[in-house]
């Protein structure tokens, strides 16, 4: 079976900085920044979670994932307080990641739902909470290990419903999907990504739609588009970057870019460095 996530955390990783290892007590804000998620381990103690129009109370030890910037309040005893582990996440392609985005606004799991995980959090509540040589760089490889438990765990339990994540949990549609992920350069049509879901053309096409929220063709288009930002982040020039994610020129890379994004590959790049100059 092709490994679901290989080419999306290749192509589109996600990179942890802890800033908060202990009990924290009363209440405490995180701000959203417009530029990270957050990702909260709480091992022990009560925490009520206010964002947005939303409350979570956790009772038990917890997983919180905000995979995009936003403003999150947490309420514990101003005594006991609830001993905590968190980390900003950052993704690649910030806004364009296509996991983040794929995300709901928050995941809350219990921490014995997470499979696998124990052992993981074991190591990681032991770091976080001891002061060794290396402690914050080893915490934040192991928040990147339990990003992946994640996403794994809410595939495998099909918790998310509609997006990338819900159709790499179909098990047909996710054969097509990895298809596109590995080898974007290669001229798919409709009959050879349904071949690769093992369905006919129009129930993968009517399938797809269904679970993923879009057609073969927008997500392909999509997934190109994503890949190509990349490059263009890194430098490289758009006449390589084209053939590379399987447009046969420049213009037709930027008629699939500006159909996609609103603007023109120069008109992206230039808005990004100027937003880069002003941070």
């Amino acid at each position: 079976m092709a490994d679901r996530l290989a080419a999306l955390m290749a192509h589109f990783p996600v990179n942890a900085q802890v800033f908060n290892t202990g009990a924290l007590c009363g209440i405490n804000t995180v701000e959203g920044d417009g530029t990270h998620g957050q990702l909260h381990l709480v091992r022990s103690g009560a925490v009520e979670v206010r964002y947005g129009k939303g409350t979570l109370h956790v009772e038990r030890p917890s997983l919180l994932l905000f995979p995009r910037p936003l403003t999150h309040h947490f309420v514990t005893d101003p005594e006991r307080g609830a001993d905590m582990v968190c980390a900003n996440l950052s993704f690649e392609g910030g806004a364009d990641n296509p996991i983040a985005s794929a995300l709901p606004d928050v995941v809350c799991l219990p921490l014995e739902d997470i499979a696998g995980a124990a052992p993981v959090l074991a190591l990681l509540f032991e770091e976080a909470f001891e002061q060794r040589c290396g402690r914050v760089a080893l915490i934040e490889r192991l928040f990147e290990v339990v990003m992946i438990q994640v996403l794994r765990q809410l595939m495998e339990s099909g918790a998310v419903h509609g997006g990338l994540l819900s159709g790499l949990s179909h098990p047909r549609l996710r054969n097509a999907l990895v298809a596109m992920h590995e080898t974007p350069a290669q001229e798919w049509t409709l009959d050879e990504l349904a071949h690769a879901a093992g369905m006919s053309r129009s129930v993968f096409a009517t399938t797809f739609r269904e679970t993923v929220g879009t057609t073969p063709g927008r997500y392909l288009q999509g997934w190109r588009v994503r890949l190509a930002q990349k490059a263009l982040r890194r430098g490289r020039p758009l006449k390589v970057i084209a053939s590379d994610v399987g447009y046969g020129s420049e213009a037709a890379l930027s008629r699939a870019f500006k159909a996609h994004s609103g603007q023109s590959p120069r008109e992206w790049k230039a808005l990004g460095e100027s937003e880069a100059a002003k941070a």
